[in-house]
């Protein structure tokens, strides 16, 4: 892992708040952003293209990844293409699977044979990792992102998984491994530790960051302050 990053691993802020990204592209933590159709509902995106065509004419010289939405997979291709087409710095968001349950082994292919720089989504197995990683053969950039945290959501250890994931897409240079959904602050030295060259960060767990490495005494201290400074706010009495 490159020494000049500050936590050890490329940070990419998750959002799709235009001005949070707008922000946050001029801060040298953050190294790329990523989107999906469910974060851009959240922030009440209505028009796709134009929120991205805005965030482009702004965020020019980092890598931003943009969703494909489609299930069916000769319509995911078509809008592949037109979202690969918004700019040299764009990555495709292709999921590593439709609604019903099938691959898109074949569609990874021919997109990368294409030439376009994908970002496959939504994995949480090592066989799906495997796979994703023998489609993109041959790719000039491509991300693998295995939802870290959502393994966690399950009552499994992420760490373990992360880590073979790492050593299964070694073998090419041109692969880098997200760990995507984080939870908490721990997660950005353990996903480093365990080999990933990215993480996803969201906008709230950014401001967190800047605790990462503090002392416990500093906390502890800070705690207590808080809940006497809280108390004294609310006039409490006994």
């Amino acid at each position: 892992m490159s020494e000049h990053l500050p936590y050890g691993i490329k940070v990419f802020a998750d959002g799709a708040d235009l001005e949070g990204i707008l922000a946050l592209s001029r801060d040298p933590v953050i190294s790329g952003f990523t989107t999906n159709p469910t974060l851009m509902r959240k922030s009440g995106v209505e028009d796709y293209p134009g929120f991205a065509r805005k965030v482009l004419d702004h965020v020019t010289d980092k890598p931003i990844s943009f969703e494909v939405f489609s299930d069916e997979f000769d319509e995911m291709a078509a809008q592949a293409r037109i979202i690969g087409a918004w700019g040299p710095n764009v990555y495709v968001k292709i999921p590593v699977t439709n609604t019903r349950g099938e691959s898109a082994e074949e569609l990874i292919r021919t997109l990368t044979a294409e030439g376009l720089h994908l970002n496959v989504t939504a994995i949480l197995t090592l066989d799906q990792v495997r796979a994703v990683g023998q489609a993109l053969a041959g790719t000039t950039g491509a991300v693998v992102s295995v939802f870290a945290g959502r393994v966690a959501d399950t009552g499994r250890d992420p760490v373990p998984l992360m880590t073979e994931a790492a050593a299964i897409l070694a073998g090419d240079p041109a692969l880098e491994l997200l760990w995507a959904s984080p939870r908490e602050v721990l997660n950005v030295p353990q996903a480093a530790a365990a080999g990933c060259h990215i993480i996803t960060v969201t906008h709230d767990l950014l401001a967190k960051l800047k605790g990462l490495g503090r002392t416990l005494e500093d906390v502890s201290l800070d705690t207590v302050r808080m809940f006497r400074d809280d108390a004294v706010r609310a006039g409490y009495l006994l």
